[in-house]
């Protein structure tokens, strides 16, 4: 049975920092890009953060980019993404998702919150 099983997330001050989780099974997780998208109220799901497999290679939308990085450990099957200089913009639901290239398999997490507010 695939899961991906995200946490971390919470509330925390503007310029503060988080570190999201996601423990993933059922799947080689290593053959799988990991990425990880965020829903905010009313808008629609946008990438956050992507790493390919086995994990040389990341990218980041302009809207994250230098506050928040991406990094997997194969060996323990987990994604993360370290979120630094939060926004209150930044506030949304965090999903992560595993997709292979060559299956097409597509997973997803069922979401942490992170709300950045004073």
């Amino acid at each position: 049975q695939v899961q991906l099983v995200e946490s971390g997330g919470g509330l925390v001050q503007p310029g503060g920092s988080l570190r999201l989780s996601c423990a993933a099974s059922g799947f080689t997780f290593s053959r799988y890009i990991m990425k990880w998208y965020r829903q905010a109220p009313g808008k629609e799901r946008e990438l956050v953060a992507y790493i390919s497999n086995p994990g040389g290679s990341t990218n980041y939308p302009d809207s994250v980019k230098g506050r928040f990085t991406i990094s997997r450990d194969n060996a323990m099957n987990t994604v993360y993404l370290q979120m630094d200089s939060l926004k209150t913009e930044d506030t949304a639901v965090y999903y992560c998702n595993a997709w292979s290239s060559v299956s097409g398999n597509d997973y997803w997490g069922q979401g942490t919150q992170v709300t950045v507010s004073s």
